[in-house]
């Protein structure tokens, strides 16, 4: 199974980040829609794209937009949003209302209202979060492989067992240690917290994600303490493929 990582940042791109989105090429599976979303057509092997949001933040939507150029030229057939009712209202609202973006995309909408049966590209289940304005966890589960993807959210043990024992989990780590109280005041983690996480869940690997694009050097979240808590953590970059 193979993930490329597209954006691997938070809030807004830099030289070296784009903002939130993870693909699976070759089952049309996308978490999240941020700034790398034009990205996409470059990698995707299937003419269908179900995309499943996180929430409803611009860093995390604002490349719906690109997808209109492959969908008008029928690279892309069929989009579906797959989102909980209130960020999908605010995407219609908002983010693709005429006075911002004055031609229609023919996306398909569908309301989350619990676990995403997929058939052979796997079952999808979601996991409230605590970050201003709500967020979901996803985890995607096939025979013998599974994926969690947690972003946005102030650490807490809620979703430990939601995670447990993933082939990949990919979670935000916004800040390095130092920073809780900011980390909770803006509804993100830090890097011992996520770690300590993922250790606990018994996770085999784990990607930190939503790097502050303020923090552009090559240790923006001290791997080596992250590595001294969970040895199989790694920082993803933009252009990542994983193979797991």
């Amino acid at each position: 199974m193979k993930l490329v990582c597209l954006g691997t940042g938070g809030y807004f791109p830099n030289d070296r980040r784009h903002t939130a989105g993870y693909l699976f090429p070759e089952l049309g599976i996308l978490f999240d829609a941020g700034s790398s979303a034009y990205r996409v057509i470059d990698c995707l092997q299937t003419d269908e794209l179900d995309i499943f949001l996180s929430h409803a933040h611009l860093d995390h939507i604002v490349g719906l937009t690109f997808l209109l150029v492959p969908m008008h030229r029928k690279k892309i057939k069929t989009v579906r949003v797959h989102a909980r009712a209130e960020d999908i209202l605010a995407i219609k609202q908002h983010l693709l209302a005429s006075q911002i973006f004055p031609v229609d995309i023919p996306f398909e909408y569908h309301e989350i209202t619990g676990t995403v049966d997929l058939g052979k590209r796997g079952k999808v289940s979601t996991m409230p979060l605590r970050h201003p304005g709500g967020s979901l966890g996803y985890r995607i589960d096939w025979l013998d492989k599974s994926f969690a993807y947690i972003t946005d959210t102030s650490w807490v043990n809620d979703y430990l067992e939601f995670v447990r024992g993933v082939d990949l989990l990919l979670h935000e780590c916004y800040f390095p240690d130092g920073a809780e109280d900011l980390a909770e005041l803006t509804g993100h983690s830090c890097t011992s917290q996520v770690t300590k996480l993922a250790k606990q869940a018994e996770v085999k690997h784990l990607g930190l994600i939503h790097i502050d694009p303020f923090r552009t050097d090559d240790d923006p979240i001290g791997i080596d303490a992250a590595q001294a808590i969970f040895p199989n953590t790694f920082v993803a970059e933009d252009n990542d493929e994983l193979d797991f």
